[in-house]
């Protein structure tokens, strides 16, 4: 009796061990593959059965969660969310994450390990923490006048702070609501199709992911280039610069939209948005040295994040003196995105020197408690102090007295530069309005705020479409926003 008793204990035992041994195997061995089979719903369960964590504008959440009650317990909510859709992007349970909400996904769902004093523990008990909070630089009023200043016009602005690079205004124009996409039901679908299918894009952050040629802007990038080779040493000083402008070695002249561009000084062409003067410099300074200034500024910089990543800004480097002279004045193959031309405008604030834009002030726990912060930014030499002060000048000259009147401010040093970009087969699509600018309020020490606008206005007169008409007074809204009363 005893012997039957001695098997059946270790046939027991065997059946136990082969339990242990095959539990080990699923949940180590062959874990990763179980966690990833399509039909395991477990991490979404997980995922999406607490609160995610906030996006904060101005210390007040700009995002929440909606308890549904269903297997996929929180959907993402958004407050003003056609206002911040460019900054946060969405949280889908059907279409995952974009912008912020991808960028810093760990942090807002909980998985970060940084959330945790005991990492090694959740991954036993495959728990997670809270979500932490993603605190933002923007700034709620220059945003809120940003996007008011488009009135659903196609377009995107970008504001910086010049001495930090840290991102005040973010806005992309048409826009959408992401609380549309947040959840798997049949609406979301129907919203993500009609999205999808606008021909206007709203999804598209044209602040951050679109190029332009910046047109006239661009001359900013020239001035400064030229300045600090030497082809021109005194501002007022006659150009050699005649209208028209024959590009090199073709047939095809250069023209200006205005007269008195002939010969013109330095000061008068940029006043004035000279195209033969810039177009000449450009070829006079040189493609080796347009390339290094250009690329100084940002352009063709493929790694830009802030956190999510931004489109590259080009400026070609291996064109013939016709294509440079084009280039030179922001067209060609020159492009760019609103945030880099903003980032050319508070260089010239900033005393020449580019700090790296970033929109993450710091993250927190969903107490309080900081994770992490921006840090120090990378700062890059765009162009030689001297020439800063001197593109300055420049700058409040257009505004005071040129094409950029529409930007003044009161009480405020307002300096700016106006662009209308051709565009299109023949140059026949209708043009880009653009207006870069920087202002200093009058109890600051150094410029406090640097925009670009562009607005991309198919509707308008094709000759009414002007940067200090259109894209000017944009630009004025937001940096008074940023220097308040």
């Amino acid at each position: 009796m005893s012997r039957h008793i001695r098997h059946a204990a270790a046939f027991c035992a065997l059946l136990l061990a082969a339990l242990l041994a095959n539990a080990l195997r699923v949940q180590v061995v062959r874990s990763a593959a179980y966690d990833d089979n399509p039909a395991n719903r477990r991490g979404a369960i997980a995922r999406y059965g607490q609160p995610r964590g906030d996006i904060l504008v101005a210390g007040a959440p700009v995002t929440g969660s909606r308890d549904t009650g269903e297997q996929l317990r929180y959907e993402r909510t958004y407050r003003d969310g056609p206002l911040y859709a460019p900054v946060t992007g969405f949280a889908s349970q059907e279409y995952g994450t974009t912008f912020l909400e991808h960028a810093e996904d760990g942090l807002l769902s909980g998985v970060d390990p940084m959330l945790s004093p005991f990492p090694l523990w959740n991954d036993v008990t495959r728990g997670r923490p809270p979500g932490g909070n993603v605190v933002t630089t923007l700034d709620r009023r220059a945003q809120q006048a940003a996007y008011e200043g488009l009135d659903g016009r196609k377009g995107a602005v970008a504001a910086v702070e010049p001495a930090t690079g840290r991102v005040l205004a973010l806005v992309s124009s048409p826009s959408y609501d992401p609380s549309e996409l947040s959840g798997n039901d049949a609406g979301a679908e129907r919203a993500w199709a009609r999205l999808n299918g606008d021909p206007d894009k709203p999804m598209l952050n044209r602040a951050v992911r679109q190029t332009y040629p910046p047109g006239s802007t661009f001359k900013v990038v020239t001035a400064a280039a030229a300045l600090d080779a030497g082809v021109v040493t005194d501002l007022d000083e006659a150009t050699d610069s005649p209208v028209p402008y024959r590009l090199p070695g073709t047939t095809t002249s250069l023209t200006n939209e205005g007269d008195g561009c002939e010969d013109a000084p330095l000061r008068e062409a940029f006043m004035w948005s000279c195209n033969t003067v810039f177009a000449k410099l450009g070829v006079d300074v040189g493609l080796a040295r347009m390339s290094r200034t250009a690329q100084a500024f940002g352009f063709n910089d493929a790694d830009v994040r802030i956190p999510f990543s931004v489109a590259t800004s080009t400026f070609d480097t291996s064109l013939d003196k016709a294509q440079l002279a084009l280039s030179s004045i922001g067209q060609y193959n020159t492009r760019a995105t609103p945030l880099q031309m903003a980032m050319v405008s508070a260089a010239v604030a900033n005393g020449g020197l580019v700090r790296e834009p970033y929109l993450v002030e710091r993250t927190t726990r969903r107490g309080g408690a900081t994770v992490a912060t921006a840090g120090p930014r990378p700062v890059r030499q765009a162009m030689y102090p001297a020439t800063a002060v001197r593109l300055r000048k420049l700058m409040m000259d257009v505004v005071r007295e040129g094409t950029g009147k529409n930007a003044a401010i009161p009480g405020a040093r307002v300096g700016g530069k106006t662009g209308t970009a051709q565009h299109g087969i023949g140059n026949a699509g209708i043009p880009y309005a653009w207006f870069v600018s920087w202002a200093q309020g009058e109890r600051d020490m150094e410029p406090s705020v640097a925009v670009a606008v562009v607005v991309e206005d198919g509707s308008a007169d094709r000759g009414e479409i002007t940067g200090g008409g259109m894209a000017a007074p944009i630009a004025r809204a937001v940096m008074e926003a940023v220097l308040g009363p």
